[in-house]
């Protein structure tokens, strides 16, 4: 699932109309938190969240509006309501900006869009204009690198600064039904998907609707091609055992986050063996391998199999953002 404001960017680019919803300042228990966010089409909720329910019902009331009328605002929420009602009862508080224009940033979100297909973090820096006498405004400004420079303050009290970084990348070679369903999982998870295999009519967007990229060469040359860096996933799932090793073999020992390779126990012995008798891979390479792959949740079903790789790709990666990796 790609970053709101890379989704933002496409609906822009198709010319549709749309509004985007973003939450920007919170007080006590709420349901999601500042710089959640959603867009908002002519029939309703089109991607994101800011909390669902009755707030996310209300502010759907008003990105209709603000569709027809082209006015954009900064509206506050009471989610202090009684167990009886209808409404939220998280007990706190929300303010969220609906910017009914946000096509007028269209240069601030290629800017982004270019940053990060170069795998470079920034942030997106809103200011409101609210004076009292003045036109309710929102403009936008992208700023590469980890610190904006920037800071909230009495000058600036309308500035909102988000975050934003580049998916990590997750390469799964093989798109047969299990690389199709990890690929739909992943999309999910906010994985930037790219897909190996050497037979065009798989590896395609008409096969794996939820993939990013694809590569369409001998699988293990396609691996050895590659970069496999600290935010790099690779997942092995080809069709046969060879394909497997090769990939394998092109990868081991480098650098990447995570390797799994699909397989059954007497498999992966099989390869361990091949690898250690050809000098491929020492006990400690080989110790980083994810193999038999996948979380024991005593899966058999495809979908299943799929579930235990995408649940131990998202350990992986918390214990990597965590440092315990």
């Amino acid at each position: 699932m790609k970053n709101i404001h890379r989704q933002l960017l496409e609906h822009i680019q198709s010319g549709e109309r749309i509004v985007l919803a973003t939450v920007v300042k919170t007080a006590g228990s709420t349901p999601q938190k500042p710089g959640s966010s959603a867009l908002f089409g002519d029939k309703g909720l089109i991607a994101g969240t800011i909390g669902g329910g009755q707030l996310e019902g209300d502010v759907e009331q008003i990105a209709r509006k603000a569709l027809i009328s082209g006015s954009s605002g900064l509206y506050y929420f009471n989610l202090n309501t009684d167990a009886e009602s209808p409404g939220a009862i998280c007990g706190g508080e929300t303010e969220v900006l609906v910017d009914a224009n946000p096509d007028k940033h269209r240069p601030a979100l290629e800017e982004m869009e270019q940053s990060l297909s170069k795998d470079s973090e920034g942030h997106i820096c809103t200011i409101v204009s609210n004076k009292p006498g003045e036109d309710f405004s929102i403009e936008q400004m992208w700023i590469s690198g980890r610190d904006p420079g920037l800071d909230s303050d009495e000058e600036n009290p309308c500035l909102f600064i988000e975050a934003i970084k580049p998916f990590p990348h997750l390469v799964i070679a093989g798109a047969g039904h299990v690389g199709k369903a990890l690929a739909h999982l992943a999309s999910l998870l906010d994985f930037e998907i790219t897909i190996i295999d050497d037979r065009r009519e798989y590896a395609c967007l008409n096969n794996i609707p939820d993939a990013d990229h694809f590569i369409v060469k001998d699988i293990g040359l396609a691996v050895s091609e590659l970069e496999l860096g600290p935010d790099t996933y690779l997942v092995i799932v080809t069709r046969g055992h060879s394909s497997d090793a090769e990939a394998l073999k092109a990868c081991i020992g480098s650098g990447a986050a995570y390797v799994g390779m699909i397989g059954s126990k007497h498999k992966v012995a099989v390869i361990k063996k091949q690898f250690f008798e050809s000098g491929l891979a020492t006990e400690e390479q080989w110790e980083r391998i994810h193999t038999p792959i996948g979380i024991p949740i005593a899966s058999h079903t495809v979908q299943e199999i799929a579930i235990s790789i995408a649940a131990q790709l998202v350990s992986e990666r918390a214990k990597k953002l965590s440092g315990d990796a």
